[in-house]
């Protein structure tokens, strides 16, 4: 009773923040780990947004969300599968042994590399479809897919195509979607304040201050997940 007493009160804060569907998910996810020996088991799948590029440990995305779990009093592990530089087609290459017999859920962020190198969107959403298909569809565990959204620099076709991709998938495959990994920095300010404010002197990856952003906009999404991990054991 003592220790369920305690998440209550650590979670009070975050649970507050958060809108009526989060806080039904949060409840469900406290209530189901209370009576789980394990916690829910959440692999981050992605590339180096997600690998915590060019910042120091336990300022990368996966400690900070970690943290942010900890702090809510969310059972739920975070596991990095991050890789510096990987494509949408590394990420497939790799994802059997990124699972494993105690992953519960699953966090898709890749793309952000097949951008960059200005690949074809249709090689994307194939194989961003086959990681879905065997994560969401064959393995039945919930996903959370994070996307991205494409500047201008290709052209307005290959920007409309790479938008569309992510939302089709979620939609094809039922999974929860968050569009954008970088839109919380945008969120309150302007792209030239944002990119001073917080991005690393690359102005491609999210520093210290810009990865709280974005955890602290994604952790409800994350409770959500794991909760809906939660209800499916």
């Amino acid at each position: 009773m003592g220790k369920l007493l305690r998440l209550g009160a650590l979670a009070y804060g975050v649970f507050t923040r958060m809108n009526k569907s989060v806080q039904f998910s949060f409840a469900a996810l406290i209530l189901g780990t209370s009576a789980m020996a394990q916690p829910v088991q959440v692999v981050a799948l992605g590339d180096s947004l997600t690998a915590g590029y060019g910042l120091p440990d336990g300022q990368g995305f996966v400690p900070q969300l970690q943290a942010w779990l900890d702090d809510a009093g969310a059972d739920v592990e975070i596991v990095n599968a991050g890789v510096s530089g990987d494509t949408t087609a590394g990420g497939l290459a790799r994802l059997d042994w990124s699972l494993s017999d105690d992953t519960d859920a699953m966090i898709v962020a890749l793309g952000g590399n097949d951008l960059l190198r200005g690949l074809p969107v249709a090689s994307s959403r194939k194989n961003l479809d086959a990681i879905l298909s065997r994560i969401a569809g064959d393995a039945n565990l919930p996903v959370l897919l994070i996307g991205l959204e494409a500047p201008g620099n290709y052209g307005p076709d290959y920007q409309s195509d790479f938008n569309a991709m992510y939302p089709d998938l979620a939609r094809k495959y039922g999974v929860l979607l968050e569009r954008s990994f970088l839109s919380p920095l945008v969120a309150e300010v302007d792209l030239a304040t944002a990119r001073k404010r917080y991005l690393q002197a690359d102005g491609i990856h999210p520093n210290r201050e810009g990865v709280g952003l974005i955890v602290a906009a994604f952790g409800p999404r994350v409770v959500e997940l794991a909760a809906q991990a939660t209800a499916q054991n």
